[in-house]
């Protein structure tokens, strides 16, 4: 091919998607309208999590979240507004809250992570990257009996389903493996399959690994829209000019469904902002990565800082702080650990979340463009599902047979 394959997004999913198309052989542009792996692919909690199979759209997730929709403190909150793809979006999430539906999502969610989950090993073995890599599992802390003993089950189905079963740690068992949490919480259920890593690393590293690889990166290169003959996209425009393309990969997260238009198909992508705050270690500080399930708080312990995030916030493309969520992060921290927080504060950050509410991201082609392809809507996962993406978007791109079913992920479901 005489033009290369044109990467619109240098998020973590469109900056693994060039990665393995560059191991393919493929000539390769990868733009971004900022700087590579500086939006939500920055300041996430790093985790790389074959355990979170399940979707959110699960049986009862309906009435625990109008319990909690309107309480001031709640990690879900929604900014009321008059929004309709908001509020279809919302009821087609409700409809998907039944086992059948969330055991199929989590099927292809699972296929998805195991694959990441392998691929992040080859990765960090092949390639001089140092994100701080640590497989030490990740624990789901629990403050209550009645809430410890109740996700027994959903441990169960895990384990029955999908393979995926902790190792269960009550009270004074929770207290020698993990000293940093304080006496008397309930227990913990440890995944040890899973790992994390400081993701502003990994962007870093895998930034430069790709030029080396002879990937051009165009960075402050906004794209304004693609140039299409009929069902063909022959380039893209951008701020920086025009771009000849012989294919296209939309990675653009959360900002898909603005360039549905122009994609040909419904992209049914809500921006969940997420947040989080970056630390020194704390003096007694988690050595295994942490979730706190009753208050929606996630601790990051990286070998060189410290990291409390999660919240969603729904609240449209509002590139605003909103301190009340960074105090959600503080509040349900402390309750757990001996030293929840330290200081200076080093980053305040928020980013958006590309959510679709069956849990199943977009990877595949445009029904309406034959030479375009959407890696799109990961969610709160697309760091855990980036290098299974990309390798499946590369097999894609360059005819090669797909190593899991791609069809689960089709856009044309919806």
């Amino acid at each position: 091919m005489s033009d290369p394959i044109v990467i619109v997004g240098g998020g973590v999913i469109g900056t693994a998607c060039a990665y393995y198309l560059s191991r393919a052989g493929a000539k390769v542009v990868l733009i971004d309208q900022g700087q590579i792996g500086q939006a939500c692919s920055r300041g996430n909690c790093g985790f790389v999590c074959p355990s979170h199979v399940l979707p959110l759209a699960v049986p009862g997730a309906i009435g625990a979240t109008l319990k909690t929709l309107f309480q001031r403190n709640s990690a879900l909150a929604v900014r009321m507004r008059f929004d309709p793809s908001l509020w279809g979006w919302m009821l087609r999430f409700a409809r998907k809250c039944n086992r059948h539906d969330m055991l199929e999502s989590g099927h292809a969610i699972s296929a998805m992570l195991n694959q990441s989950r392998s691929l992040y090993d080859d990765l960090f073995r092949d390639e001089s990257i140092e994100a701080e890599w640590e497989q030490r599992g990740l624990l789901f802390v629990f403050q209550t009996d009645h809430a410890m003993n109740h996700y027994a089950e959903t441990d169960q189905l895990l384990r029955e389903v999908f393979n995926q079963g902790a190792v269960r740690y009550d009270r004074d068992q929770l207290q020698t493996l993990e000293p940093a949490l304080v006496p008397g919480l309930a227990g913990a259920w440890h995944y040890p399959g899973d790992a994390h890593l400081r993701a502003d690393l990994l962007m870093r590293g895998w930034r430069d690994t790709i030029v080396k690889q002879g990937a051009d990166v165009r960075e402050n290169c906004t794209f304004t829209g693609l140039i299409r003959d009929g069902k063909i996209v022959r380039g893209v425009e951008t701020s920086q000019g025009r771009i000849a393309a012989d294919r296209v990969i939309m990675a653009t997260g959360a900002w898909t469904p603005l360039f549905a238009q122009q994609l040909g198909c419904k992209v049914p992508i809500q921006p969940g902002k997420g947040y989080s705050m970056t630390m020194p270690r704390p003096s007694i500080c988690p050595k295994i990565p942490l979730i706190f399930e009753e208050h929606h708080v996630a601790i990051t312990p990286m070998q060189s800082g410290y990291r409390i995030g999660s919240t969603m916030e729904f609240a449209g493309y509002d590139a605003t702080m909103n301190p009340r969520r960074l105090d959600i992060l503080r509040n349900g921290a402390a309750p757990y650990l001996h030293e929840p927080m330290a200081e200076p504060i080093i980053e305040k950050w928020w980013g958006w979340r590309p959510m679709i509410y069956d849990g199943k991201p977009i990877i595949g082609p445009s029904p309406a463009v034959n030479n375009l392809l959407i890696a799109a809507g990961h969610g709160m996962l697309g760091l855990s599902m980036a290098t299974g993406t990309g390798q499946l978007i590369a097999e894609m791109a360059t005819g090669a047979t797909p190593t899991i079913d791609p069809m689960p992920y089709a856009v044309t479901r919806f």
